[in-house]
């Protein structure tokens, strides 16, 4: 035991050595590859602080809607709450990299295919990239049918322009865009141009009036407001439907059953369903803080080699390539996945021969460019680093090989996922998680739709699961 212990170590060792290597290396050939630096560190800890807390959105609704527990999901809301409260500081001095996304009924539904497909799976996004550092297949799989699904959904066309509402024909059309750009022919194109473009975008802060770079406005508005009253709420829920039967039920078993039940105990039982989640709630604080520096040093970056996008490092150090019409990457300044993972495919197929960039997604909007020097593929490299890490060193990490039955839900969940996301914009993090932090209205549409996505998931295992039992036991009978 004392041997494996050692080898682990040893690994986490070249894990990390790699890593140093890779960022002295680079920066010696150039130093714009700073900027690049920057997101493989910060990566790099997002992912200890996922495999720490477990934090995996999929395992939090299931362990709720199928047994009753509801630790995980706490930890996550609790996270919110400390990364709003993380989030607020760069937004009240003008240096955050967040900007709100369109908010209405569509984000709902783009949290309901990704809610289903979470379950499906077994791992939302987020939790299925810290699982692969941990060695598990399944999560590999996950994530390569998220990004498969995705790199195909926003280039589809043909067939697919027959299921285009008349009025988002007629106001993609309206839309003036380049001329490689062929955003008339595309579902998801002339969904983007002709519905979704044309919803609001704001944030609780603008919404009572304050500016967003105001202490008002990130602390009042966007984090009061915007995360810590919503989170109290669904907390409170939460502990009335499915903590506070238990609790109460111990409580009079340790009365004896004598004594009435008043408010100061349900304050107890809510505060210990609270402390019940501090790994998570650890790990979402580490994840807050991580991105609120992420924020900052990003913007200090920005404004050190005066660019505006990740695309100008490219060009600068002679890297060009899939860059959008535009002449910019995907560059969010902050913890994201899905987009960039989508890109290694986007750009794989485009190798291959299949125009990835005339369409919105990749062509305007992300760009393709070669994995090696793609910043967020940094980071979601090391986040892979990170968690094998962190797994390694608490003796987590196992190589575990997908069955058969696994393999299908990974793909059938990982295709959900990908075209939820690709309707809201993001997935558990960027549609939901960092967009509730920063005070956007859309991630809490998102949340809804996820929550209800997830209850139809685990109902839909639960008649599954027995219905397979059910022929198990007929086939033993015979």
């Amino acid at each position: 035991m004392e041997q494996k212990e050692r080898q682990y170590r040893n690994w986490a060792f070249v894990i990390v050595g790699f890593f140093v290597f890779v960022s002295l290396g680079s920066y010696a050939l150039s130093e714009y590859y700073i900027y690049l630096i920057a997101y493989l560190w910060f990566g790099f800890v997002y992912g200890m602080a996922l495999q720490y807390g477990r934090f995996c959105f999929a395992s939090a609704f299931r362990d709720l809607f199928a047994v009753g527990v509801p630790r995980m999901v706490v930890g996550i809301v609790i996270a919110t709450i400390l990364f709003g409260l993380t989030a607020a500081f760069p937004t009240a001095a003008g240096q955050s990299t967040f900007h709100p996304a369109p908010a209405s009924i569509h984000s709902v539904i783009a949290g309901l295919f990704f809610g289903v497909g979470m379950v499906f799976a077994g791992g939302c996004a987020s939790g299925s990239l810290y699982k692969t550092g941990e060695g598990n297949g399944v999560a590999l799989m996950v994530i390569l049918s998220i990004s498969v699904t995705q790199a195909i959904f926003v280039d589809i066309g043909g067939w697919a322009n027959k299921l285009v509402p008349k009025s988002w024909a007629e106001s993609a059309a309206a839309k003036r865009l380049p001329p490689s750009i062929n955003h008339t022919d595309g579902w998801v194109d002339q969904y983007l141009t002709g519905y979704v473009w044309n919803q609001p975008t704001t944030t609780f802060a603008k919404m009572l009036g304050f500016k967003n770079a105001s202490v008002a406005g990130a602390f009042l508005g966007n984090l009061f407001v915007g995360v810590v009253i919503p989170a109290a709420l669904l907390l409170i829920v939460v502990y009335i439907f499915w903590q506070r039967k238990n609790y109460l039920r111990r409580l009079a078993k340790e009365r004896g059953g004598t004594g009435s039940i008043g408010f100061s105990d349900d304050a107890v039982g809510f505060w210990k369903m609270i402390l019940s989640s501090k790994r998570t709630a650890i790990a979402g604080l580490v994840l807050g803080v991580a991105n609120g520096l992420h924020m900052l040093v990003i913007e200090g970056l920005r404004l050190k080699f005066g660019i505006g996008n990740a695309g100008q490092i490219l060009k600068a150090i002679g890297q060009d390539y899939g860059l959008s019409v535009r002449g910019t990457v995907f560059d969010p300044g902050y913890w994201y996945v899905t987009t960039q993972e989508a890109q290694w495919v986007g750009w794989v197929f485009h190798k291959l021969g299949w125009n990835n960039m005339d369409n919105i997604y990749f062509g305007l909007a992300n760009g393709i460019p070669n994995p090696l020097f793609n910043p967020a593929d940094w980071m979601s490299l090391a986040l892979i680093g990170g968690a094998a890490v962190m797994a390694l060193l608490h003796g987590e990490f196992k190589f575990k090989k997908p069955t058969r039955e696994l393999a299908v839900w990974a793909i059938i969940g990982g295709f959900f996922m990908g075209i939820g996301s690709r309707l809201g914009l993001g997935c558990n993090v960027g549609g939901f998680f960092v967009r509730v932090a920063n005070g956007d209205p859309s991630g809490w549409l998102f949340g809804i739709g996820m929550i209800g996505g997830a209850f139809i998931g685990v109902k839909f295992f639960n008649w599954y699961t027995e219905r397979k039992m059910a022929r198990e036991m007929a086939a033993l009978e015979l």
